[in-house]
């Protein structure tokens, strides 16, 4: 039962992207379902770890806004009209009774405790945000907990670290968000480390997964100590965890 539960969610996933296509929207996937389209070779290792799928996350951009609203509807999905009232230049939540199922639509950027910026990204993979971008949010929560935690691990054993976009983790676009942003990469490698540490509790993880997953995050981890800093990142270093360095997330009643 969980199965086709988890295939109906993936198919309606990509159907949404294709109806968005057909309307000249751009919709991306985001969270979880991105990580369980990403990750084929390694998606066995969900078995032992209770990660279900519970909604559907979507990127686009924001000048799709205005037509929002009448394009799931079109698909017989209920707009939240209070989320949509309240936070609609940023966020949007539509219901479809008929599936028991909730979309959740970011314009532009996740702005949660740190921002994820998608401007001029969402073209760079299909049909998820690039696995850097993936990795960013999963990796700026501040309060990362165990779910997070484990699709990371399997995000990095599914795939290679580099300097290129395509199914790969790329140091250097994480260079070119972290380093000008103290608080920001203070959150990311403090979350990397929590990843490298609660590896072990992880089940179905042979010897060889959590070498190739422990690889991978010292050199993300390296690569990020050692590249050059903007002179705002320095400044903001010597303040510290003195002041505080991200964003309350406001929760979002749905």
């Amino acid at each position: 039962m969980q199965d086709e539960r988890e295939r109906m969610f993936l198919q309606e996933a990509l159907d949404i992207i294709k109806a968005g296509e057909e309307k000249g929207i751009i919709f991306r996937l985001l969270g979880a379902t991105a990580i369980k389209m990403h990750c084929p070779k390694f998606a066995h290792l969900y078995a032992g770890m209770a990660r279900s799928l519970t909604d559907l996350d979507f990127m686009t951009y924001g000048k799709f806004n205005m037509g929002m609203r009448k394009f799931f509807m079109e698909l017989r999905y209920t707009p939240n009209e209070s989320v949509i009232r309240y936070y609609g230049k940023h966020r949007h939540i539509y219901w479809s009774e008929e599936k028991q199922l909730q979309a959740d639509i970011f314009f532009d950027a996740l702005n949660m405790c740190h921002v994820v910026d998608f401007k001029g990204r969402l073209e760079l993979d299909n049909p998820t945000i690039t696995l850097t971008d993936i990795l960013l949010e999963k990796m700026q929560i501040v309060k990362i907990n165990e779910k997070d935690i484990k699709d990371t691990v399997i995000m990095l054993r599914e795939h290679e670290v580099g300097h290129e976009e395509k199914e790969m983790i790329n140091l250097d676009y994480l260079c070119k968000v972290l380093c000008d942003d103290w608080g920001y990469n203070y959150t990311v490698v403090t979350n990397l480390n929590k990843v490298k540490y609660h590896m072990g509790e992880i089940p179905g993880l042979k010897d060889a997964d959590r070498k190739d997953i422990e690889t991978k995050l010292d050199a993300i981890i390296k690569t990020l100590e050692e590249a050059p800093k903007s002179m705002k990142w320095k400044m903001r270093e010597r303040v510290g965890t003195k002041m505080k360095w991200y964003n309350e997330v406001e929760e979002v009643v749905r």
